[in-house]
């Protein structure tokens, strides 16, 4: 009888010790442990890598020599192991060109139905190719805005926010400020123009001219400089706020000053393509009595619905054959939940799990049969009653002749498994064993294992006081995506979770209404943990009616899950800047100042100290050609960043590679008398970081990890006033034992007299909560409305709440969810 295991004997990668495990195929394995222990490290890092390994070997001579650069996993053997495909977390943030459309190829199905099967114009000849039917290509692109359907533009409103202002007030808040804006203003001045008069009491024709205007006059200005400074005068050259505003939003390399300008731009509907992205000769092609922007800006239940009469025609014509593959595809992801979206929705504007669920769709329809599927969290950012539906697709996967092995932390999807691998007993280097590989129950009889008391214990969770308002910060006739004229209140000095089944607008209304609306209210100057605009141009705005109690406001922070880098350069110890106290520790040693070297000749960013073959990465970026690229260790450092110079430095008798390879925990002894590097480790081990290595490539972290990174960062600095705290989905990526560590922290800063409002999903967490707002009562059209508001104990309660059911019945026992 054949073996119907998959055997792993000597598994060493990262902190395995040198484990043995046999794991059933043809079944659901859940591979479980808090975070770091090295459930990833045995899922991905050995038995996926070897699987990707054994391919490489069969396939071209020229792919088995990157076996060498890309490396193999430390394991002495592994039978039975079937071909695997991964579906890991995506790491980076999808562009403003990748669509629904996109991720699933069901664009390319819909050009190719327009294509061959389309309605043509009478008179045309012949047909269009399907790349004519694209946005993102040159033949297809509408001209005008590239392809984008908007374009980007100033206007006086915009420019000039606030009108009873003179020029020389500032009325023009667009213009540079320091020298360079009263240099424009003593220009104006000498051109004639009145630069004291209020702003809407000039003639229209001259606010024009000043603000739009192409023209560029030079003139002699004398300045008015304060007594004892030299007046001399000078040539100037006039540049209206538009041209100023287009250019530095264009040009400039400073993202501090793209940023800046961005706010006075407004984005609208490209005049030319009305929005629709493309060219005319595209769009005068139809399908069913619609252009192709039509159809693919319709939801995708209702696409379906429109192609379901093509698709039942018996004939082998080309529309009824492409109109059967796309009402198929479609039927998967309407089962997933995601009937509600249309192919147009920009992938940037998708959250974490419709991101997962689109992807799962994907492979569902491959018609794979004899896979490891290795899934990396596939319930992370799903609302309980989402996560019923993974459940049934994860199911008919399974039941098609794959085997799925789940890291995962939702213990509803581990009681679900079929057998459950736990690794522990805690992080880093006090994990890596395996506690437990057998059936769920058996989980019962491991004593040390951490995830033993979340599975099993279903005593009710202890009673707690919820903490009264300090005040409430009310948000009128909010409009925005699926939000149409909605009032929402928040009550403040307390912890406020908002639920809501995927697509219901949550992250619109905390992460994009209320944080756009606190930073108008506090100005420019507003710390944004971890926010990142390179790129992306002017997002549209939430249009509100009111807005009462941000005067009660001090400061926002508002905390993503973006990532904290896009290559191995960024990581955990220069992002929260402890790595500045490392380096000057390394140059204080004698060493190091008898041979002159200063701090920064340990940084590997800089030429000098660093290794020069990786430029300082510790990783070379190899090119697959037929594969998606990947990095392999430097071979010239294997990996330290340093030249060997650098690294005949010792502090401790330990290198400067040697600090950064430490995980938090370690180097929280090893620097502990360093001031300034022990407050920001200790503040990193407060939010369950404390297993992550110090030069851990930013392109390694989950997005629960970055997240939770700029909370760190944050936490180091002194609160001064009244914060509001926004989080989205703080508990992504972390198991129900860190999720109590990190909300220890999140209460704590409460307790000390802010606010803090989370977007979750963890039934825990919204149970532990003081208020829960809950939008629904689906997704997209048919979310966007607040369907319960109140302590969780009334939101439990709520009739017409989807969320109500798991809640309560999560404070009935602590490990439902």
């Amino acid at each position: 009888m054949a073996d119907s295991y998959v055997r792993v004997r000597g598994a060493r990668e990262h902190n395995l010790r040198t484990i043995d495990v046999d794991i059933p195929r043809d079944a659901l394995v859940a591979f479980t442990g808090v975070s770091g222990s090295g459930k990833s490290s045995l899922a991905f890092g050995t038995l996926y890598a070897e699987a990707q390994r054994r391919y490489f070997e069969s396939v071209a001579p020229y792919a088995r020599r990157l076996i060498h650069q890309v490396g193999a996993p430390k394991v002495e053997d592994i039978t039975g192991l079937p071909p695997a495909v991964a579906l890991e977390q995506r790491r980076s943030a999808p562009t403003s060109r990748s669509s629904v459309g996109t991720v699933t190829t069901l664009s390319n199905t819909l050009r190719m139905l327009f294509s061959r099967a389309g309605d043509y114009p009478e008179g045309t000849t012949e047909r269009l190719d399907s790349d004519a039917f694209s946005p993102n290509t040159a033949v297809g692109a509408c001209p005008e805005c590239h392809g984008l359907g908007t374009v980007h533009r100033v206007t006086e409103q915009s420019l000039v926010p606030d009108p009873a202002l003179s020029i020389a007030e500032g009325a023009i808040a667009a213009w540079p400020g320091a020298w360079q804006g009263k240099n424009l203003r003593d220009i104006l001045a000498a051109l004639g123009h009145d630069i004291g008069r209020p702003w809407r009491e000039l003639p229209q024709t001259d606010r024009d001219w000043i603000l739009f205007t192409d023209e560029q006059p030079v003139v002699t200005v004398h300045p008015v400089r304060d007594v004892g400074r030299i007046q001399r005068p000078y040539k100037g050259q006039y540049m209206s706020a538009r041209r100023y505003v287009l250019h530095t939003f264009a040009d400039s390399k400073s993202e501090t000053l793209r940023k800046r300008v961005q706010g006075f731009m407004v984005a609208e509907p490209c005049p030319v393509c009305a929005g629709r992205r493309l060219r005319p000769e595209a769009l005068a092609v139809t399908f069913e009595g619609r252009d192709i922007a039509a159809l693919a800006g319709m939801p995708l239940g209702a696409l379906a619905e429109l192609l379901r009469p093509t698709a039942a025609r018996a004939d082998d014509e080309v529309a009824p054959t492409l109109a059967r593959d796309l009402v198929a595809r479609i039927e998967v992801l309407t089962e997933l939940g995601l009937g509600y979206l249309s192919m147009d929705r920009p992938a940037p504007t998708l959250s974490a799990g419709e991101l997962q669920r689109l992807r799962l769709a994907t492979q569902l329809r491959s018609g794979l049969f004899g896979v490891v599927y290795v899934l990396d969290e596939p319930s992370a950012g799903l609302h309980p009653a989402d996560t019923e539906s993974l459940l049934t697709v994860l199911g008919r996967l399974k039941e098609a002749g794959n085997s799925l092995f789940v890291v995962e932390h939702d213990m509803d999807v581990v009681r679900r498994a079929d057998w459950i691998v736990d690794i522990g007993p805690r992080a880093g280097e006090h994990g890596g064993q395996v506690l437990h590989s057998g059936p769920v129950a058996g989980l019962a009889d491991a004593t040390a294992s951490a995830t033993r008391r979340f599975l099993f214990d279903t005593a009710p969770p202890a009673a707690r006081t919820v903490r009264r308002p300090a005040g409430t910060l009310t948000l009128r006739g909010v409009t925005l995506h699926n939000l149409r004229d909605l009032d929402a209140a928040f009550p403040l000095g307390v912890f406020t979770a908002v639920t809501g089944v995927s697509g219901s607008g949550k992250s619109t209304l905390v992460t994009r209404v209320l944080a756009e609306a606190v930073r108008e209210h506090l100005g420019d100057g507003t710390p944004e943990a971890g926010e990142d605009a390179a790129g992306a141009g002017p997002m549209a705005r939430a249009q509100l009616t009111g807005a009462e109690g941000l005067s009660a406001i001090d400061r926002l922070v508002r905390v993503d899950q973006k990532p904290i880098g896009r290559t191995p350069r960024s990581n955990l110890a220069t992002y929260t800047g402890l790595f500045d106290a490392v380096r000057k520790v390394f140059a204080a040693t004698d060493a190091a100042r008898a041979r002159g070297y200063t701090a920064g000749r340990f940084s590997f960013n800089v030429t000098g100290g660093r290794c020069e073959t990786c430029q300082g990465e510790g990783f070379v970026a190899v090119e697959l050609l037929f594969l998606p690229g990947t990095y392999a260790p430097c071979t010239a450092c294997h990996g330290a960043r340093y030249n060997p110079e650098t690294l005949e430095i010792t502090y401790r008798d330990r290198t400067v590679a040697d600090v950064l390879a430490m995980t938090v925990d370690t180097a929280a002894d090893f620097l502990a008398d360093i001031p300034a590097a022990a407050r920001s480790l200790r503040t990193l081990q407060d939010v369950g970081l404390g297993y992550l290595r110090l030069g851990q490539p930013a392109t390694e972290l989950s997005g629960g990890e970055a997240q939770r990174i700029k909370l760190a960062t944050e936490l180091q600095r002194t609160r001064r006033g009244h914060t509001l705290y926004l989080l989205d989905e703080p508990t992504t990526g972390l198991h129900p034992a860190d999720t109590e560590v990190l909300l220890r922290q999140l209460h704590g800063l409460v307790d000390a007299g802010h606010t803090v409002v989370v977007v979750e999903h963890d039934m825990g967490v919204v149970a532990g909560a003081d208020h829960v707002i809950d939008l629904g009562p689906g997704g997209g059209a048919d979310g966007g409305r607040i369907v319960a508001a109140g302590t969780p104990a009334e939101v439990a309660d709520a009739p017409g709440s989807r969320t109500a059911h798991y809640l309560a019945r999560r404070r009935a026992r602590p490990d439902a969810s």
